[in-house]
């Protein structure tokens, strides 16, 4: 799909400072993400955190609305545009706005834990999982800023893995002996971690996916899979 956006719109404007404010909210997204995970899972918390949080989050909205607006500006003035592109471009930038709330809503997580997070109780469960979806955030912006397939797929995979390990998190937690307080807030925190996951990986696929496609990265391999 951005292939033949970058071949329809190469050199021009438009295109030009669409990606760079798409790019700036994924790196937005990935800036709120760490700072909240370091809060979260290492007790590194500024006094001013929340605040942070809740700007960068602003940003992210208002690059949002206009790289849309100037889309169906664009839209309107060139009438013959490959309207398949926009609506695209429309797709992951909703995606990288929902990664923005999604984050927000793992720094309420902290208000919501009693005390900070026992490493003795929560490493069985998650292992990582936090490491993981920065390298996810990585593959990411590879693989939409460099149209990379190869990149894309193996986002793909990491997040299979996640969205696994993040399901099986809540199976162990509904058997467990932790506290309601712990219970809760580790469900939530899987919760966050997979949809992250997910909207990134929408964005990644989106090189190689058509737009009646998007969002659906994983039924369109089992059909390859079943054709084979």
């Amino acid at each position: 799909m951005f292939k033949n956006l970058i071949s329809f719109w190469k050199g021009k404007d438009f295109l030009s400072q669409v990606m760079s404010d798409f790019t700036l909210m994924l790196e937005h997204s990935e800036n709120i993400y760490t700072m909240v995970t370091q809060a979260l899972l290492e007790n590194k918390q500024s006094d001013d955190l929340k605040d942070n949080v809740y700007k960068i989050d602003i940003k992210i909205n208002k690059l949002q609305r206009s790289i849309r607006a100037r889309i169906v500006e664009h839209i309107t003035l060139q009438p013959s545009i490959n309207t398949n592109t926009c609506l695209c471009l429309m797709s992951v930038i909703k995606d990288a706005e929902r990664i923005g709330d999604y984050t927000k809503n793992l720094y309420e997580v902290i208000e919501l834990l009693d005390k900070p997070i026992n490493h003795n109780t929560y490493d069985p469960y998650f292992d990582g999982i936090d490491k993981d979806i920065l390298t996810l955030f990585k593959e990411t912006k590879d693989a939409f800023v460099q149209e990379d397939d190869k990149i894309a797929k193996e986002s793909y995979q990491l997040e299979s893995k996640l969205v696994k390990e993040c399901d099986a998190i809540l199976v162990k937690l509904a058997k467990s002996d932790l506290s309601t307080n712990e219970s809760v807030c580790y469900a939530l925190i899987a919760r966050y971690f997979k949809r992250i996951a997910a909207h990134l990986v929408n964005i990644s696929t989106s090189v190689v996916l058509p737009i009646n496609a998007l969002d659906y990265f994983d039924e369109k391999r089992a059909s390859s899979k079943d054709e084979g």
